[in-house]
């Protein structure tokens, strides 16, 4: 299953919504690949387009906003401009898609059995009581109790909780090479939440499937995924191993990130926090889009926008970025 090419490579990814006012910059100059068998965590602030990307790649924005330039490549192929019958086609197959809620994802009119038969008739070579026996089975390895008796429910009769874990069932049962998880696992229990994402882990190992694993998580990112791409306004500001960026974060962002999260080790005072707030989609400053937050913001900062670079085994769009400042382990 290894390769040597991406299996997903998206290039200069710019999402434009248009105004009267002219066009607002929701994504700006996305760059990211994902190999087979990994997961690519995506964190930042509510509002810092992870999500967005997220449905970029799945071909589902909503008018009017459209992907303006740059180049989503799956397994080869193009697919930023497909035409939405071929799309759907890929998503029903070989790209899935987990949204954080599951009323999105579920047909209300169909049982959750007969959702899942169908998913896996259509996608997989199985007759309609092999699929039974394996939509029972995937309700099972989801953790649905009694799967065998709860196969003919609908989904209403399910606890918000058990109602994702079915989707999430739908979205695995066809075996895809790509999974769009967004916050897949937020009404979950910690129980729970830890079974499912162990399932996308064994999937990532035994079948080389990829997941672009959105999340506000930073212990889900530190605990599942290989790599974390942190997004701040649009835009990638840091990117790399989860060990480097988790463990000595270069970007001043991705610093008061972690800074922010309570320590295990010893209750403080008072937690860290970053001042200020995200900025809003028609007041993106000039420069670095960060550096009205930023206490290490120079002139350069306030003029330029920079552009990701390697810093210290991480890619890092950051004029400024912690050179010398210890581990946030240490630090803290």
């Amino acid at each position: 299953m290894a390769s040597s090419s991406p299996l997903l490579s998206v290039r200069h990814l710019r999402v434009e919504i248009p105004t009267r006012q002219g066009p607002l910059v929701a994504l700006d100059d996305v760059s990211f690949d994902i190999a087979r068998g990994e997961i690519l965590g995506f964190v930042g602030e509510s509002g810092a387009g992870k999500s967005l990307t997220g449905v970029a790649v799945l071909g589902l924005l909503d008018a009017p906003a459209h992907v303006a330039a740059g180049q989503i490549v799956f397994d080869g192929q193009a697919i930023e401009a497909l035409p939405p019958a071929r799309m759907r086609e890929l998503r029903g197959k070989r790209i899935a898609a987990v949204f954080q809620d599951p009323l999105l994802s579920l047909n209300p009119l169909l049982t959750v059995g007969d959702q899942l038969v169908e998913t896996l008739c259509t996608h997989l070579p199985m007759t309609a009581a092999e699929a039974r026996e394996r939509a029972i089975d995937w309700l099972r390895r989801v953790g649905i109790p009694s799967p065998a008796e709860r196969v003919d429910a609908y989904p209403h009769q399910f606890s918000g909780g058990m109602r994702q874990r079915i989707v999430i069932a739908l979205a695995l049962c066809a075996e895809p090479d790509l999974v769009v998880a967004d916050e897949p696992t937020t009404a979950l229990d910690v129980s729970v939440q830890a079974q499912v994402l162990e399932l996308l882990r064994r999937l990532c190992q035994e079948r080389g499937t990829a997941v672009l694993l959105v999340t506000h998580d930073m212990g889900v990112i530190s605990e599942n995924a290989d790599r974390v791409a942190v997004m701040y306004a649009g835009r990638i500001a840091e990117i790399g191993r989860v060990q480097d960026v988790v463990g000595r974060p270069a970007h001043p962002y991705t610093h008061g990130l972690m800074r922010s999260i309570p320590p295990l080790d010893h209750t403080p005072a008072r937690l860290q926090q970053i001042d200020g707030a995200m900025p809003r989609l028609s007041a993106r400053p000039q420069g670095c889009a960060f550096h009205p937050r930023c206490e290490r913001a120079t002139d350069t900062c306030r003029q330029q926008r920079p552009a990701l670079a390697e810093h210290r085994g991480v890619a890092l769009a950051c004029w400024s970025p912690m050179i010398d400042m210890p581990a946030v382990a240490e630090a803290a």
